[in-house]
């Protein structure tokens, strides 16, 4: 299956660049597509200093679903955006008091990759942290998803002068002969011949998960367990997965415990057609999916074959069943065994059951994906209680796999029911978690044609956006203005 590769370079014009980041695209380009990905054939695209970063959260989102083995060679400088202090990759605008809205959030991409496999995605990654970026990266790590592997190294800002590339431009030197080892011996050969320039710095070699240097990372809120990190079978009687994998946390499906954080373009107007500073979707003259929230119906995918058909590795064995653990006698759906009972010690095939759900989705079985994930919030549930994290996170997969089964009014009510939650348990009304649900659930609801359902989500997310506004204008005048053209239909 041909693989795809997405040649990222990126750093600012003027005296905030610290590195000379364009200057590795001429090396790379001259590695063999095939090479650059590890594949038989790939697809290459070349991003040089990007202007803004919906432009590059497209490429990003095409290329994280597009089928078959991706790998991102990164390259450019990290800072910290001044409200919430989250990294963020500069892009060719960039300045110290513009990172909020010029940069790109580092945790787009994260999300962007959240629903892939360690197994065949990568990042490659070349960089340079401003002293603030840098203490943060150094003290807290930085979160690549539970699932992506993460190859290179951080460096602190030069002393003099924009730094050159040397790590990304010793990798493509090393590609050039026409081979591409495991992607942890090509990271060693390259230290190896550029011993000075990486002294002191950040270098990450993970399979998946959190890089981390320095000061060990704090333990995130919560059980810190990647879900696959033990067998399904082994759920205890509160019916949750247990292991230790300190500092892992990625929120999401197919990633371990931790809120679902704003999403690339805080939900509003992502598609690759909207022109800078579009308004809010008008639902009664809009494109499908080109309402508020579009990031979302982009992300997972409004394209023929579903969103996780393309996203997912391409192993065999797309239907549950095939994935798990078939035995004799066992009813649909019981062969995870009860998360409510003792394992019985028999271990299914797959240790992840957000694997299992994404098959079940690949496969069409939406009914089956959304009962198992039934099943581990009701353990959560009862283990950690309602509003813990734990449950928090099995309620947005279900939101999210609804999604998925084209229903966006349970979607909507799952998403609205999510930010509810939050907000009860004491939660900001602009912490990124609940902002991000209350998007995903005007999304969905732009996407209800039941106009007595309309009506009725529509009024519940107007209360709702009274107490959460999010980050776009204009987001509770579109839920009045849908809603008066809905009541005056006949």
């Amino acid at each position: 299956m041909p693989g795809t590769v997405l040649l990222l370079a990126a750093s600012p014009v003027g005296r905030g660049r610290l590195v000379d980041a364009a200057a590795v695209l001429p090396v790379l380009a001259a590695v063999a597509p095939a090479v650059l990905s590890g594949a038989d054939t790939a697809n290459v695209v070349e991003l040089a200093d990007p202007l803004e970063p919906q432009a590059v959260l497209t490429r990003l989102r095409a290329a994280a679903a597009a089928p078959g083995p991706l790998t991102v060679y990164l390259t450019g400088q990290l800072h910290l955006d001044r409200r919430q202090h989250r990294p963020h990759l500069a892009l060719a605008r960039t300045t110290a008091a513009t990172v909020r809205y010029t940069a790109l959030p580092w945790h787009w991409i994260r999300e962007e990759l959240r629903l892939r496999s360690a197994a065949d995605t990568a990042l490659v990654v070349d960089l340079h942290a401003d002293a603030e970026a840098w203490k943060h990266i150094t003290e807290r790590g930085l979160d690549c998803g539970p699932y992506t592997a993460v190859y290179g190294r951080v460096a602190p800002p030069a002393r003099r002068g924009p730094a050159e590339p040397a790590y990304m431009k010793t990798v493509a030197t090393l590609l050039r002969s026409g081979h591409r080892p495991p992607l942890g011996t090509l990271h060693e050969q390259a230290l190896s011949r550029i011993p000075e320039e990486t002294r002191g710095n950040l270098l990450l070699a993970h399979a998946g998960g959190r890089t981390t240097g320095g000061p060990t990372p704090p333990t995130p809120a919560g059980p810190a367990v990647p879900l696959g990190a033990v067998p399904l079978g082994a759920v205890p009687t509160g019916g949750m997965p247990t292991g230790t994998a300190p500092g892992v946390s990625a929120p999401g499906l197919s990633a371990s415990w931790g809120p679902a954080v704003d999403r690339p373009g805080d939900g509003l107007g992502d598609r690759s057609g909207d022109r800078p500073g579009d308004g809010l979707g008008d639902r009664s003259g809009d494109r499908p999916g080109n309402q508020l929230g579009d990031s979302y119906g982009d992300r997972t995918g409004d394209r023929p074959g579903g969103p996780l058909t393309d996203r997912l590795d391409d192993r065999p064995g797309g239907r549950l069943d095939e994935r798990l653990t078939n035995r004799p006698g066992d009813r649909p759906g019981d062969r995870l065994g009860d998360p409510s009972g003792e394992p019985d010690g028999r271990r299914p095939a797959d240790p992840d059951p957000h694997a299992a759900i994404s098959a079940a989705v690949r496969g069409g079985l939406h009914r089956e994906a959304d009962g198992l994930a039934a099943r581990y919030e009701e353990g959560a549930v009862r283990t950690y209680g309602a509003g813990s994290e734990q449950a928090l996170h099995w309620r947005e997969v279900r939101a999210d796999l609804a999604m998925f089964a084209g229903d966006p009014v349970r979607s909507c009510r799952a998403w609205l029911a999510v930010a509810e939650a939050r907000l009860a348990a004491g939660q900001a009304a602009d912490a990124p978690p609940v902002e991000a649900a209350v998007d995903r659930a005007h999304h969905q609801w732009g996407r209800i044609e039941d106009p007595a359902h309309a009506r009725e989500l529509g009024t519940a997310l107007a209360r709702l956006r009274l107490r959460v506004p999010g980050r776009r204008r204009g987001a509770l005048e579109d839920i009045q203005r849908q809603l008066g053209r809905l009541q005056a239909a006949p």
